[in-house]
């Protein structure tokens, strides 16, 4: 059976055809406009049109950065996107005549790496996406947990610091504040302006605008600014998974998203944090901290898997 898994993001949408075995048989990849609703459901028909011309396409499954309520149909929020209450399912199937589930893009990357990457096989999965922000999702018994009302797992919102920063959820002392790509630049731009002699390397490639390439050079090239940003990102890592498994109990952590590229700088540290802090640790298992494997195609692939299953 094919179905056709579509990931919304702020500036474009990805899309392709998966088969049963989580294989992309044909990609696309499309901009859009964030403000425009309307555009951005017109867009996502565009790419099913096309990507189902002369193939027996069964549904549809959209990743989409929102909240998204329990019938898996409406946007309840999306905060980088013009989506309020957002009919997405409605619109999509009506413009495309198919079957369309929609799901949180964080969820269909859990389940996409849960099926066919870095979590084949395990049972109980927390997948957390580093990025700008930090996305989760949560697998449980071998099912995506999804909450009461459609919006769990939102685990970059825990709050970790309660006098800390301000988060662009509207909280403050979030965990995607501390954990997450934007917090890792903004470690490096505190520490650089208290101690530039320590962050000439960093300076010298940044040319007065530290960014996340820049921190990631770097503390490659031994800048000792960069490495420390980097410490602090796996220390909040560690700590915000060993409070995880207090609560879940997961057998696998499977860490993605862009930040993720830099993994050698970081999960080694976040690793052993991680069993340093866990409640019990020495007289329990060890969850197994791995990295995503499908890369920016997970949504994809698990957007379409949860279209089959629908």
């Amino acid at each position: 059976m094919l179905t056709i898994g579509v990931d919304i993001g702020g500036t474009k949408v990805a899309a392709g055809v998966v088969d049963d075995n989580g294989e992309i048989v044909e990609h696309t990849l499309r901009p859009t406009a964030a403000d425009q609703p309307d555009v951005v459901a017109e867009t996502v028909a565009d790419v099913v049109r096309e990507l189902s011309r002369g193939r027996d396409v069964e549904a549809v499954g959209v990743g989409a950065a929102g909240f998204v309520d329990e019938t898996r149909s409406v946007v309840r929020f999306a905060p980088n996107l013009a989506w309020r209450e957002e009919p997405l399912q409605k619109k999509i199937s009506d413009l495309v005549g198919l079957p369309v589930v929609i799901e949180n893009d964080a969820n269909a990357m859990a389940w996409g790496e849960t099926r066919f990457g870095a979590g084949r096989g395990q049972s109980h999965v927390v997948c957390l996406t580093l990025g700008t922000g930090i996305g989760g999702g949560i697998v449980i018994d071998g099912a995506l947990y999804r909450g009461r009302w459609g919006m769990g797992a939102e685990l970059g919102h825990m709050q970790v610091v309660p006098d800390g920063r301000v988060c662009g959820c509207g909280n403050i002392g979030c965990w995607e504040q501390y954990a997450s790509g934007q917090a890792l630049v903004k470690e490096a731009r505190e520490i650089a302006a208290r101690q530039p002699e320590r962050a000439e390397i960093l300076l010298g490639l940044a040319g007065g605008r530290i960014e996340g390439e820049e921190v990631t050079e770097a503390a490659r090239l031994g800048d000792k600014v960069s490495l420390a940003a980097f410490r602090s990102l796996a220390d909040w890592l560690g700590q915000g998974m060993a409070d995880l498994a207090a609560v879940l109990d997961p057998g696998c952590f499977i860490v993605g998203g862009g930040v993720s590229r830099a993994a050698d700088l970081f999960l080694d540290e976040a690793r052993e944090v991680f069993a340093r802090q866990l409640t019990g640790h020495g007289h329990r298992p060890l969850a197994e901290i791995r990295l995503a494997e499908l890369g920016a195609s997970a949504g994809v692939v698990g957007a379409a898997d949860l279209a089959r299953r629908r």
